[in-house]
């Protein structure tokens, strides 16, 4: 339990660390629009950590934006050195886990949704408000 504890305290501080780094040391002009760290899940070993990442900004299902999500992925994978590298120097652990980036689509998911049940309920009359 403790042991999970100390895992949970490194994702946070790897979530927080990166996301800094990403914002303030990353002036790749290929990284589109506002990328925004979702979720960090550290190795028991900590060897790896994987970054969930969503990039704010584009629509789910869009051929270019998946070409363009694609491409801020590649954009992060290659830097994942320099970052671990900056991560090392930020946070004072004997392991610095290696940084595996994933893109996370629940939140275009969620907004996929929401455009489809506002469009499937805007042609729905109107209900009246019940008076008591």
């Amino acid at each position: 339990m403790a042991g999970s504890q100390r895992l949970k305290r490194m994702a946070d501080s790897v979530q927080r660390e990166v996301a800094d780094l990403i914002r303030q040391e990353l002036k790749d002009p290929r990284l589109g629009g506002y990328v925004t760290i979702s979720a960090v899940k550290v190795s028991p070993d900590l060897g790896y950590a994987e970054i969930y990442v969503t990039v704010m900004g584009r629509e789910l299902g869009d051929e270019q934006t998946e070409e363009a999500n694609k491409e801020t992925l590649k954009v992060l994978n290659n830097a994942s050195g320099f970052l671990r590298q900056e991560l090392s120097r930020r946070i004072k652990t004997r392991v610095t886990p290696r940084l595996r980036f994933h893109y996370d689509k629940t939140n275009a998911y969620g907004n996929y949704m929401f455009d489809l049940i506002e469009e499937a309920v805007k042609d729905l009359p109107e209900r009246k408000k019940e008076q008591d």
